[in-house]
């Protein structure tokens, strides 16, 4: 609801400073952004591979006008246009806060979102991630984050710290939290409520969700949740963690090695090795070993198919997402949660990082749960694919989806909206594609050339999605005709022109993965 129409100052005073914004133009008119905002001091030289520390206060005016480095990743993922890319450096720790330019009445409620890219890549510096067209239509304050992600963010190097040089664990984790830190303190001065806050993020994004929804840091930083395509089980364990971290001191050690399996009998790296190791690694040389521990992780047959991703510890992350949840332990907030029909389709056709059907079956322990669910998807190569991403998104969201909804309220949606050319060529509603509705990319540069021949339709499907993410963040609920999901109903909103509602989509596939979870 807006209040008198005042236009509000795009200068504004934070906790550490003064930032400057800019007013939106043409199809962004009626906003502000500030972009690029430090949440957290710069983690380099000694502050790599450490916990986020206090942002270092700034004196007269910053211009927050252009969006923050990308964090360290291969350049290819940080481009925001045509041969034009987001510069990158370990000085990535900003946000970006975007908002209606009127003053309204009231504080606003808060949307803040974390980026996907599966915990190796991705920048809120891309053009779909841009907030101002959701913030206008839903009169909300949106806030993107960057956060550390691969071997800056994810490696656990724990055990080689001695006093003079700590090692912090599950760091991508902990800036997500600082970033929310940062909304509590500062997000009122830019006319936002910090005790109305809900986090949201698809993929890695969603599954970090989940993991906020399980680390006990993260208690009393936000109201509501919003996951997005979560991979559930994107989580490493500790026996992994030791052995990620092992084989990328050996592979920085030795750039030539070329490593497939785990080794037991191998001597163990000392601690004073790996710290000089550590201190004398170049960004570039810990990019360079992290993606040959990607290729070491499809061999090595470890455990947890990817190296990065919040560990449980025990401690910081007292458990997975998925064993929080059926443990009743899971922060006690609203949650929509959901995935997209065509899934995996991306993956197939673009980047392919889904086990393959074979291998997602080989972490079912159980040979009659496998035949069960092999027999499910029969339908040649399509069935393979939207099995390996069923393994992956589907049904552990599923699962993860029934157990919170024990604690708080749940609304599980599918999301089948495809344009006539996703369709055409064979993406259909695959993963990401609900972020177009999200943000309103059908009316930008980047999506307008999807929405050719279906401007009506991806018109409708924006004002739907908006409208309900926005009722969420608004008052908890997400609009008429969407139930919260139970064990006994499983009304799922199918989202697509028009919407509707569904008893228990795959029902027969559900039971099938259900008692692998049930087991896991």
């Amino acid at each position: 609801m807006l209040g008198d129409m005042t236009s509000f100052d795009s200068r504004v005073t934070t906790a550490d400073g003064i930032v400057e914004g800019a007013r939106g133009k043409r199809s962004r008119r009626g906003t502000i952004s500030w972009k690029g905002i430090p949440f957290a001091a710069p983690p380099v030289a000694g502050l790599r591979f450490r916990d986020p520390q206090p942002v270092h206060p700034w004196p007269g005016v910053r211009d927050c006008t252009r969006f923050g480095k990308a964090a360290i990743q291969e350049k290819r993922f940080t481009a925001v246009a045509p041969g034009r890319y987001q510069p990158m450096g370990e000085d990535c720790l900003t946000l970006n806060v975007f908002a209606p330019d009127r003053v309204a009445t009231a504080p606003r409620p808060v949307m803040v979102f974390i980026h996907g890219g599966a915990y190796i890549l991705g920048t809120a510096a891309t053009p779909l991630y841009e907030g101002s067209l959701l913030a206008r239509s839903q009169d909300v304050i949106v806030v993107t984050v960057q956060y550390r992600f691969g071997p800056f963010g994810y490696l656990d190097f724990g055990a080689y710290s001695d006093d003079d040089r700590p090692f912090d664990s599950n760091l991508g984790l902990k800036d997500q939290v600082a970033a929310l830190q940062w909304v509590q303190r500062n997000i009122a001065a830019f006319g936002g409520d910090p005790d109305n806050v809900t986090v949201f993020g698809e993929s890695a994004g969603g599954s970090a969700v989940m993991s906020l929804l399980s680390a006990p840091a993260a208690k009393g930083l936000f109201a509501r949740a919003i996951a997005e395509s979560p991979a559930p089980e994107l989580v490493i364990s500790r026996d992994a963690a030791r052995i990620y971290a092992d084989e990328f001191l050996r592979l920085l050690r030795d750039p030539q090695r070329r490593s497939t399996a785990v080794d037991p009998a191998a001597e163990p790296i000392a601690p004073d090795e790996a710290r000089a190791l550590l201190a004398r690694a170049s960004a570039q040389d810990i990019l360079r070993t992290g993606n040959k521990l990607m290729k070491f992780a499809q061999h090595a047959e470890v455990g947890d198919p990817i190296p990065f991703g919040p560990v449980i510890d025990g401690d910081y992350l007292p458990g997975s997402p998925l064993e929080m949840a059926a443990s009743g332990t899971t922060l006690p907030v609203p949650l929509i949660i959901g995935s997209n029909h065509d899934e995996g389709q991306l993956f197939s056709r673009l980047w392919n990082v889904l086990p393959d059907a074979e291998k997602a079956l080989v972490r079912v322990n159980d040979e009659q749960d496998r035949k069960e669910i092999a027999a499910l998807y029969d339908g040649g190569d399509s069935d393979l694919v939207q099995l390996s991403a069923d393994a992956v998104f589907w049904a552990p969201m599923v699962a993860f989806a029934e157990a919170h909804g024990a604690v708080a309220p749940t609304y599980v949606y599918r999301y089948d909206f495809r344009t006539r050319l996703l369709a055409a060529t064979g993406l259909g509603a695959t993963h990401a594609t609900e972020m177009f509705a999200v943000f309103g990319a059908y009316r930008t540069a980047i999506g307008a050339g999807l929405a050719v021949g279906d401007w009506r339709s991806t018109g409708r499907v924006i004002a739907d999605v908006q409208d309900r993410w926005g009722a969420f963040a608004t008052a908890g609920a997400p609009g008429a005709g969407w139930p919260t999901y139970d064990a006994e109903s499983r009304r799922v909103l199918i989202i697509d022109d028009p919407d509707r509602v569904q008893t228990d989509p795959d029902g027969a596939r559900r039971v099938a993965w259900g008692k692998v979870h049930a087991s896991a």
